[in-house]
């Protein structure tokens, strides 16, 4: 069975204490630039093309937001790369801005545990930016791990799965589509109130109520359940990047592992022939129904005026998965775990609310509610908000950690993954990191130019070698190109 190699991008809310969203842009270049020494300050672009879409063509331009068009008029337009302040760490991740929000993409894993860690990992990452940024200005700098603001805003969570190109978007439209919709009962991060969509006093997703198409290759508006923006990070002939924008950004790590298992286990399903057929209409609609069903199973419409249940859905992928990914103690763990939270979601609540973002965060903000008060307050919100505070002394989640009621990774147990990149070719992304500028001209997902005895040299960093240990203890360029020669 083919390894997968995935990645998460997350783009953090943060506030200034006396800025405000005029000020968003140049606070979240600060804030990527408190980056300490031993990194990276650029990145490779010559390989990347947002423009080109899945289905054999190229858009001529992204879907901007409205609201974020009014917002940019009359701003200084500064230097793409000077806006985004590129930073390559030392475990082979990104840190960048983007659209006036930190963003740290995970260096690339196999592995489901491995990338839910980097994933953690990278939250210590920017509060310790945020930190440095806050005694450099005397101010409050509070940092959110959310996607959404209560004025209208939607800051993405991406997931990048390689997958061959010879799958196509039609076949990994139709296989994930279902999942996608389905998903958010085991991996949403939970919303007080809606926006945009039918009223409610609580949602499993924060990221429903801003999906409007099937299928498109924008991401900032117009947002489709299924990307198809085809930049591959890989040779194009053979690989296809999966970018998958409509998930949420989870604190618990099990909530993460599972996000990513489960589209996993249909990326396997498909290669394997054996993938489920769910035809649903209006996956945009429907997303929104499953993130509202916070006390029901919920309701799907199929095409055919027909309907299912999330949980059904759900159950078809792990039934079919059992016998394909058998092999696989992580995917196998995963498919028992997920069985036995949708069997508990009704019949023994104390062991899902724990396990799963939105019904823990439901849980505890049910605490705080008033008698007669209802959910859609400005105090229920901020509490919300507060729930994704990345601060030990008030954040609402890093209390239930504190408390014993969720399991998380402790801060001695993170730390030393921004520093070790994991198996694959985050190896020798952070090799070059440690070679420093002087030796790496340019380092991208897909790539690295060094400087040589020979001269500047390009060398591809394929995505389904070998990359062996040795390249944690490289010391120059010459092994270093020597290794990567060797793939």
């Amino acid at each position: 069975m083919r390894r997968i190699l995935a990645g998460i991008e997350t783009e953090y809310g943060f506030t200034i204490e006396g800025r405000g969203t005029n000020d968003q842009v140049e606070d979240a270049m600060a804030l990527v630039r408190k980056s300490p020494n031993g990194c990276l300050r650029f990145w490779d672009y010559r390989f990347e093309s947002p423009r080109k879409d899945l289905r054999g063509f190229e858009v001529d331009q992204l879907s901007i937001d409205p609201t974020d068009a009014v917002f940019d008029q009359g701003k200084a337009q500064l230097p793409a790369t000077e806006i985004r302040s590129d930073h390559i760490l030392p475990n082979g991740a990104r840190f960048y801005n983007d659209h006036g929000h930190p963003e740290y993409a995970t260096p690339e894993c196999y592995g489901l545990k491995e990338l839910a860690r980097h994933d953690a990992a990278g939250e210590i990452w920017v509060t310790d930016c945020a930190q440095r940024l806050a005694e450099e200005l005397h101010k409050t700098v509070r940092v959110y791990k959310n996607n959404s603001d209560y004025h209208g805003a939607s800051y993405g969570t991406h997931e990048s799965y390689l997958v061959p190109r010879s799958l196509g978007f039609q076949k990994l439209y139709e296989a994930l589509v279902p999942l996608l919709v389905a998903r958010p009962v085991l991996t949403g991060a939970g919303k007080t109130g809606f926006e945009g969509r039918s009223p409610c006093d609580f949602q499993m997703s924060q990221r429903a109520d801003f999906f409007t198409e099937k299928a498109s290759v924008d991401t900032l508006y117009r947002r489709p359940i299924f990307n198809t923006r085809d930049e591959p990070h890989a040779p194009p002939q053979s690989w296809i990047r999966l970018h998958v924008i409509s998930g949420d950004a989870n604190l618990m790590p099990t909530c993460t592992l599972r996000k990513v298992g489960l589209v996993k286990l249909a990326l396997h399903l498909l290669e394997a022939g054996v993938c489920p057929k769910w035809e649903i209409p209006d996956p945009a609609s429907a997303m929104a129904e499953v993130s509202r069903s916070t006390n029901s199973e919920g309701r799907i419409d199929l095409a055919g005026a027909s309907w299912t249940t999330p949980r059904h859905i759900l159950e078809s992928y792990l039934l079919a998965a059992q016998p394909v990914v058998s092999t696989d103690p992580e995917l196998s763990q995963l498919i028992d775990d997920c069985y036995s939270l949708l069997e508990a979601r009704f019949d023994r609540p104390d062991d899902f609310i724990f396990q799963v973002d939105w019904a823990a965060k439901q849980w505890l903000l049910q605490q705080a509610l008033e008698p007669g008060e209802g959910w859609n307050t400005t105090a229920q919100k901020s509490l919300d908000l507060q729930y994704h505070l990345l601060d030990p002394d008030e954040g609402l989640y890093t209390g239930l950690v504190a408390a014993g009621l969720v399991a998380h990774p402790s801060h001695q147990e993170l730390a030393p993954l921004l520093v070790t990149p994991p198996s694959g070719r985050a190896k020798a992304r952070g090799a070059s990191v440690r070679l420093g500028p002087e030796i790496t001209v340019a380092a991208g997902w897909s790539n690295l130019r060094l400087r040589t005895s020979r001269g500047e040299q390009d060398f591809a960093l394929p995505p389904d070698a070998d990359y062996p240990d040795a390249l944690d203890g490289v010391s120059d360029v010459e092994e270093l190109g020597a290794i990567l020669n060797g793939l």
